[in-house]
């Protein structure tokens, strides 16, 4: 459960995330990469009632491999991503944990999503299950 109430870097947008977080991951599809400058994202996901923002957003979408529409949503003035959601998972918000700077002592990565595009310098803890695209799915 966490109960925070981060901004972005200008103070112009902030987000309130309270109640129980769904998981925790970290990402290396290539559009992670691009868009944290690293080998990967390090990110939470909450329902999308446990969310709300205050301040006004703009907001990008774009084709996902998987077929999905994935859109990030961003401040405006300082570039800072605030959430994604994917339409594969409408339920779902997707934050960055960079966003919870000085806050996120509580966050423990359970898995690496798109291992296909994983960067041999960008090192990922070796316990970590990893999936070569989304999380595999059970049988």
């Amino acid at each position: 459960m966490i109960d925070l109430t981060p901004h972005c870097d200008c103070g112009a947008i902030t987000l309130t995330a309270k109640g129980r977080v769904i998981s925790m991951f970290q990402c290396a599809c290539e559009n992670c990469q691009r868009v944290s400058g690293s080998g990967h994202s390090s990110v939470v996901l909450l329902q999308t009632e446990a969310v709300s923002v205050t301040g006004a957003m703009k907001s990008h979408a774009r084709p996902a491999d998987s077929g999905a529409t994935f859109t990030r949503h961003f401040c405006p003035e300082c570039g800072t991503t605030i959430y994604a959601e994917s339409s594969r998972a409408p339920a779902f918000r997707i934050l960055p944990v960079g966003l919870f700077s000085g806050q996120n002592g509580w966050f423990v990565p359970n898995q690496l999503i798109f291992n296909r595009s994983h960067r041999a310098w960008d090192l990922i803890a070796d316990h970590l299950p990893r999936h070569e695209r989304y999380r595999d799915a059970p049988p």
